[in-house]
């Protein structure tokens, strides 16, 4: 029996796919004349290749979030060079809530906090998180929902 593994974002440098099925592992892929070729690996090899499909996710997850997309030309620039810079009561007041965030992060249980830190601080997916936790989708979910709750209590 096939065992469900997370939708994982491909990119063209990685066309193969992986699974296990009846505690064997497998990787498919195409060759050079479109031939479809199924072949068992072991599970070391299969670790490995799972390690570096989450760490490729999380690469393409960066790009997506932090890198800019756009052709950037000298008016664009002009224009943020002229914008306003935060006054130093903003930036001292910003401090004192990033401050009370971080204490009230460290006064959750630990579960739901290494899991908002995984999610927010280390931009890991549920997914991820869950498999790194041996734990269900919606258990992550659930935790990090708490965890954001309380945090807005406080």
């Amino acid at each position: 029996m096939e065992q469900k593994r997370p939708k994982r974002r491909k990119d063209k440098y990685n066309p193969y796919t992986i699974y296990q099925s009846d505690e064997k592992y497998y990787i498919e892929f195409y060759d050079i004349g479109e031939k479809e070729i199924c072949m068992e690996i072991t599970e070391e090899l299969f670790q490995a290749f799972n390690s570096f499909e989450l760490e490729d996710k999380r690469q393409l997850n960066i790009f997506d979030r932090y890198m800019e997309h756009s052709e950037i030309y000298e008016w664009s620039l002009e224009e943020r060079s002229q914008q306003v810079k935060e006054s130093v009561e903003n930036e001292v007041i910003k401090n004192i809530i990033f401050q009370k965030l971080h204490t009230a992060i460290n006064l959750l249980p630990d579960t739901q906090r290494r899991r908002l830190i995984y999610y927010y601080f280390e931009d890991m997916t549920y997914e991820q998180i869950a498999e790194i936790e041996g734990c269900s989708y919606q258990a992550v979910m659930k935790s990090i929902r708490a965890a954001e709750r309380k945090l807005k209590k406080d």
